[in-house]
């Protein structure tokens, strides 16, 4: 029953974190659809938001809430809470305050409002990959990893990440 429970976790985990870096995706594309002229703007904004509506309500909240279901449900049945678990918990706490940040977001653009450039999106969008790539590493490697090299490399990635997207803004004011 475990191994059932758990491949049901992990795969709303993958649909949950899909929707979390699509959506901000279609952000990005509303804030710039809404900085448009017309008649682009009322072809797009439209097209974008239902795109939007659907990933969010559809696919993105329904996952949410089955990794919600799924996860307990296997810490249940693995009948202890390690050490490693009680950190990733953590991050996974994070992850949904994160998610209840697009959803803020998201309640926005539906009604026109957007109070936040596409660097800035861009930016957000990045989150989720930090949480992943955190809740990964803990659940993969759990007691084998050393926290103080453990927190060493999330940081690094963090730079690398921050400065990847630096770099990538720089290449795309020059075109």
């Amino acid at each position: 029953m475990y191994n059932y429970i758990k491949a049901l976790h992990i795969t709303f985990i993958v649909t949950w974190f899909s929707g979390l870096f699509y959506i901000v995706r279609l952000f990005v594309y509303n804030t710039e659809a809404a900085a448009k002229d017309e008649p682009e703007r009322s072809i797009l904004l439209p097209q974008l938001q239902l795109m939007t509506r659907r990933l969010w309500l559809g696919i993105t909240w329904p996952s949410a809430i089955l990794t919600a279901i799924f996860g307990p449900w296997m810490w249940i049945l693995m009948g202890s809470l390690p050490t490693w678990l009680m950190i990733k918990l953590c991050f996974v706490i994070g992850l949904y305050g994160y998610h209840f940040s697009l959803q803020a977001i998201y309640r926005q653009q539906m009604k026109g409002i957007f109070r936040y450039s596409s660097q800035q999106l861009r930016i957000w969008n990045e989150v989720a990959t930090i949480f992943l790539v955190a809740i990964v590493m803990l659940a993969v490697v759990k007691q084998n990893m050393s926290w103080a090299w453990g927190l060493l490399g999330l940081v690094l990635f963090v730079i690398i990440l921050m400065s990847a997207i630096k770099i990538y803004k720089v290449i795309r004011s020059r075109k």
